[in-house]
């Protein structure tokens, strides 16, 4: 279940960044805050595999001002019984969306990790030092200095809200490095094009999204498809649906309310 988690996360990281550099933020302001649902498929049947939060808030980290934006999850009290989680993610980036801190505190399975990210920038070139601590409580360290620019998931969420999909083409594959746990790593999404998505509670909304997947190679080197999301195809760039095809099974999310929006939600086609 923890690939939930990062799923939420990547199903925004969808544009690839040519330089780490200051950027305008249109995407999203200080009071935003939006909630998911989570199920999962067990023996063909749907269950209610709990709830994320996401919230972000205008802050000051050493000395200047930035934003801070957590995520929540929490795995509803019938899947608590199989398999147990709370998580909590915060990132911290500059008002131009330039990484400072990341932190992600997870509790899963009666398991608890930590890892912490920790950017530095020197001669145009991006430092970052990573903690890990695994369930007995030891610690590792380990630095990376890249000339490339380096995000952890939460952060490139946020940097990648503010730029346009109408710069992709369908099959277009988009690369970047993420630090994650010990490692910084090249991932790859690819872009899949407009379809429309309607929820399927009362409300009955139509978004029109953009499609994007997030692909992994498998055991024999071949590429295998993990997430496929729907991001609205307008300014907030907000992730409404996600189909997360796990080790155990599959996984959806899907957006329940959204409050504290900085644009108008134009990407709706059709409200009951």
């Amino acid at each position: 279940m923890k690939r939930l988690v990062n799923c939420l996360l990547l199903s925004l990281v969808c544009l690839t960044l040519s330089a780490q550099k200051p950027a305008t933020n249109t995407a999203f302001q200080s009071g935003e805050r939006l909630e998911y649902k989570l199920f999962f498929n067990w023996k063909f049947v749907w269950l209610n595999a709990g709830t994320a939060t996401m919230h972000t808030v205008g802050t000051t980290y050493k000395g200047q001002p930035a934003f801070k934006s957590s995520l929540v999850t929490s795995t509803s009290k019938r899947l608590d019984k199989f398999f147990c989680m709370r998580d909590t993610l915060s990132s911290i980036v500059t008002q131009q969306l330039v990484p400072l801190y990341y932190r992600k505190g997870a509790n899963e399975g009666g398991k608890y990790r930590l890892n912490e990210a920790t950017y530095s920038y020197r001669n145009s070139r991006t430092n970052v030092h990573l903690l890990y601590q695994n369930p007995n409580g030891e610690r590792s360290e380990f630095d990376y200095e890249k000339a490339e620019p380096v995000y952890d998931m939460f952060s490139m969420m946020l940097r990648a809200r503010s730029f346009k999909g109408s710069d992709f083409k369908v099959g277009d594959r988009i690369k970047f490095l993420m630090a994650d746990h010990r490692d910084v790593d090249e991932q790859t999404i690819i872009y899949r094009g407009i379809k429309n998505f309607t929820t399927e509670d009362e409300a009955k909304i139509t978004y029109r999204c953009m499609v994007f997947s997030f692909v992994e190679p498998d055991k024999k080197g071949k590429e295998k498809e993990i997430i496929t999301f729907y991001i609205t195809d307008d300014d907030n760039h907000m992730p409404v649906r996600l189909d997360m095809f796990l080790r155990f099974g599959v996984a959806k999310a899907y957006l329940k309310t959204a409050t504290g929006l900085r644009n108008p939600q134009t990407s709706i086609v059709k409200a009951k």
